[in-house]
């Protein structure tokens, strides 16, 4: 592993209880990782119980995207979009200027997903509020060596966030390596199933945070995690709550 890696190795995440009930859990910022990740805000699992979601609320100055896991979300927001989003599909919002959304659990039934926060450039951090969403089936999927790897965002996806940034869905059976542009940031979060990662135990809910993504060898046999890095923007990161100035 890289000497620039930001840990040593993996660490678990830590869990966050929203203020209306649900809880997440959370790959950074954590009290073991206590700073952000340029150009990424933050990034966590959230669970969603029935009588439980995010109403209407506001964000601005950052990009969001939502890749559901298990069971569905509504989201509505104020440009006068209404989807739901089931396993597999994908989401991604362009706070910009501002934009306010609600994410509730669809069809009285729990959901779990991962959201990923993207700093906005300080050129754009006024932009036109955006939506866009993908279905499962229109992400493209590949088999390489040693894993199963969908593109959430990037080759073949067709969301595009202002920020230059590469977003997997790995499934591990065997060994694989992740990779990344030079001079990227990034990091790896465990799903589901255990393995390793450069040799060291990697299970559901660790995270790898690096300023240097890539070159790390994952082996596994059903392992299943996201591998997520981008150009930094070398911005200051200032999060106040659901804004980011």
């Amino acid at each position: 592993m890289s000497s620039d890696h930001a840990v040593d190795g993996p660490i678990p995440g830590q869990t966050v209880r929203h203020g209306t009930g649900v809880n997440s859990t959370r790959a950074f910022p954590t009290d073991r990782f206590q700073r952000n990740l340029d150009p990424f805000v933050l990034f966590e699992r959230f669970y969603i119980e029935p009588d439980d979601g995010f109403p209407t609320h506001p964000h601005r100055g950052f990009e969001i995207v939502s890749y559901m896991l298990e069971g569905g979300m509504d989201h509505e927001d104020s440009l006068g979009v209404s989807h739901t989003a089931h396993a597999g599909d994908a989401m991604h919002i362009t706070t910009g200027a501002g934009i306010e959304h609600s994410e509730m659990p669809a069809d009285g039934a729990a959901c779990n997903g991962l959201q990923l926060w993207v700093n906005l450039p300080s050129e754009k951090k006024d932009a036109e509020p955006d939506y866009a969403d993908v279905d499962a089936e229109e992400l493209p999927t590949e088999s390489v060596d040693g894993a199963t790897v969908t593109t959430v965002v990037g080759e073949g996806s067709s969301l595009s966030p202002h920020t230059s940034m590469e977003y997997d869905d790995v499934r591990v059976d065997g060994a694989w390596e992740w990779t990344a542009p030079d001079g990227w940031a990034g990091f790896l979060f465990g799903v589901a199933g255990e393995g390793t990662v450069d040799s060291q135990a990697f299970e559901k809910g660790d995270v790898l945070p690096t300023s240097d993504a890539g070159g790390v060898t994952v082996e596994g046999d059903g392992l299943r995690l996201v591998a997520v890095s981008g150009a930094p923007h070398g911005d200051p990161i200032r999060q106040r709550g659901p804004f980011v100035l």
